[in-house]
């Protein structure tokens, strides 16, 4: 039976025959393995689960999501290209994206042929849903992608909004939720279920603090994640990667007591920025950063920079606005001291 979201994968996608490697053939962990062509010597010498089973069994009950509806990527940034590849017919189809935004969307889009329309954000950095509207009956519109919180704003889509989004598109919609450990609000994650064109991605490399093994995580309908499964390079997960996945899933708690002194760092900052001669404004976050605007975004991004303090020079997508990443309190307090000294 054809599915609607069959109908939103490009026809060579839905002719795949995937390739079945070495351990796809044999699920077992146990053996004498004389099948992939490995050496038999050495602590690395076997291919990795292709599947991630044991990961994503434990992502599952981490977050309560069965593991079917799990996929994961070598970092978001396959998942990304991934959905180009899936769902948009190059030099045909187009991608929505609501701007300034993370810009790996946009990069994505150009090595796969893909238009993008921008549809820039109101004045509060929220979504304008009527601006977006006429799109959404657009049949070569293909995918949506709603960062939030968004990098480099900080601050969450409306949810309303969002909902209305997904239920009036007949595309796919992709929420990149990288930074939501951060923002004490609900995830979209568990409304996979709900609707079947949705995708959320999540991610290893903020809150969890492994940006270094490339790991991250979509959740959609297992309709949508069986196209994933069947285009994503066999071994795309590194063994390594993926028990070092495991380890941080298992200090569940270390990781949310980081996660609040990051938000109470965090917190603090917003305070001692909003005090500088050369800040003017500090805009609320979701996230694990702030957005901030000063007085001259060059010259205070080179000041810090010849001090080995760097931040994201963002006055080129946000005139005159800095992207501060939330960093240690001994870190934070080199910042505010460097930037107490910048006589603007």
């Amino acid at each position: 039976m054809m599915r609607r979201t069959d109908n939103l994968v490009r026809p060579n996608v839905l002719k795949l025959v995937p390739y079945s490697c070495a351990r796809d053939e044999y699920e077992g962990s146990d053996g004498t393995f004389l099948d992939a062509n490995e050496s038999p010597y050495g602590p690395l010498n076997r291919y990795p689960d292709p599947r991630q089973r044991e990961l994503r069994q434990a992502i599952s009950r981490h977050k309560g999501i069965p593991a079917q509806n799990i996929f994961l990527g070598n970092g978001s940034d396959e998942i990304i290209d991934l959905c180009f590849r899936i769902f948009c017919n190059p030099g045909k189809d187009r991608a929505m994206v609501f701007t300034p935004t993370y810009g790996m969307y946009r990069v994505a889009a150009s090595v796969n042929d893909i238009e993008v329309i921008s549809i820039p954000l109101n004045v509060t950095f929220n979504i304008d849903l009527q601006a977006a509207r006429p799109w959404l009956q657009d049949e070569t519109l293909k995918l949506i992608f709603i960062c939030s919180p968004n990098n480099p704003t900080g601050n969450c889509m409306d949810r309303e909004t969002v909902e209305t989004i997904i239920r009036e598109f007949k595309g796919i919609v992709v929420i990149d939720e990288a930074y939501a450990d951060f923002s004490g609000k609900p995830s979209f994650a568990k409304r996979t279920g709900e609707f079947d064109n949705l995708i959320v991605m999540q991610t290893f490399s903020k809150a969890m603090g492994l940006a270094a093994a490339r790991v991250g995580m979509a959740f959609a309908d297992i309709d949508i994640l069986k196209y994933f499964f069947a285009m994503k390079p066999p071994y795309n997960i590194s063994t390594i990667n993926q028990e070092a996945a495991l380890q941080r899933l298992y200090e569940a708690d270390i990781v949310a007591s980081r996660v609040q002194s990051v938000i109470a760092e965090r917190n603090r900052l917003v305070s001692r920025l909003a005090g500088l001669r050369v800040v003017e404004k500090v805009w609320p976050s979701d996230a694990n950063f702030l957005l901030v605007r000063v007085k001259d975004a060059d010259y205070v991004y080179n000041t810090l920079a010849s001090g080995k303090i760097i931040v994201r020079n963002r006055s080129r997508e946000i005139p005159g606005c800095i992207r501060i990443t939330t960093g240690t309190a001994e870190e934070n307090n080199r910042l505010i001291s460097e930037l107490e000294k910048i006589g603007i």
